[in-house]
């Protein structure tokens, strides 16, 4: 009814404006403006969708352009730790030389082997751990041949007081790990070197305690603290790990230098690529071939 009124008001108005066939055709037929209303609604709405939609479509391409570049990240990522373990690699196969004179030298030679010659103070001994066993720079396997010799897998770094001969100098030496039922060295007399020897050691610098990992205590060490070990100990804040080949039968093992990174940036380029390729084609099957996903 009132839609039949709108159209003889809307018909009249068209007559004063001089639309008269059309005016005769709205005062005729009224539905015909219903129509047309509903003809212009229904438009207005189909195209407030297709701009809701373009605005999706555009905004969910984000995900298989970001996954692909944190996968091109990751394949950058990967060089750069490949050429890290090789250059530690090559730092720690190097020549020895001999300890400098001046501690401040030490800042850019971690990692590099240095000679020196001293003894071994035993009664002032410091215990790192608990930590696995070191072969070649990497985690000993659990069915490894040096694992099933010591009968455990957990145990202990003995950090040791050295005096050096040649200048009145005592700095701290990681000799090695032993196994946590060998870290009295009451267990081990055997392997506390007596007298003058001469060692080759690794540069080592300080070491931020990590998240979660427990504070040191003073017969308790978790992470390398220069300044209160050598506090604790009574020597210079310098540190050197003792090479593989300063082993001596029933001490700790020597070369406990970790030179392996943590490299899994293989298995996350794939992931990411993945993720990219699967969402490319679901964008494309979505809004480009226009069919359902399933």
């Amino acid at each position: 009814m009132i839609r039949s009124k709108l159209a003889v008001v809307y018909g009249k108005q068209m007559s004063a404006l001089g639309y008269f066939p059309l005016a005769h055709r709205l005062r005729k037929h009224p539905q015909l403006l219903s129509q047309q209303f509903q003809h212009v609604s229904t438009s207005r709405n189909i195209a407030k969708q297709e701009n809701e939609f373009n605005s999706m479509k555009w905004f969910l391409l984000l995900i298989p352009a970001t996954t692909f570049g944190l996968g091109t990240w990751q394949v950058q990522r990967r060089k750069w730790k490949h050429h890290l373990i090789a250059d530690l690699k090559a730092k720690t196969s190097s020549p020895p030389c001999d300890l400098p004179e001046d501690p401040e030298e030490l800042k850019y030679l971690e990692y590099c082997p240095v000679r020196m010659r001293g003894s071994f103070d035993h009664s002032r001994e410091l215990y790192m751990g608990p930590r696995t066993l070191l072969v070649d720079g990497d985690a000993a396997s659990q069915g490894g041949l040096t694992t099933q010799k010591s009968g455990v897998q957990s145990g202990y770094l003995v950090v040791t007081p050295f005096h050096l001969s040649d200048r009145d100098t005592t700095v701290l030496v990681n000799r090695g790990w032993v196994p946590t039922n060998r870290k009295n060295p009451n267990t081990r007399k055997a392997g506390q070197i007596e007298g003058e020897v001469e060692i080759v050691g690794v540069v080592r610098l300080d070491e931020k305690r990590a998240p979660f990992t427990p504070k040191n205590q003073p017969d308790a060490w978790f992470y390398r603290d220069l300044p209160k070990m050598a506090e604790v100990a009574g020597t210079e804040p310098i540190f050197l790990e003792a090479t593989a080949d300063t082993t001596v039968p029933g001490g700790p093992i020597g070369g406990q230098t970790r030179i392996s990174l943590r490299n899994e940036h293989l298995s996350y380029l794939l992931t990411w690529y993945g993720l990219s390729a699967a969402t490319s084609y679901m964008w494309y099957r979505l809004f480009i071939a226009k069919k359902p996903l399933l």
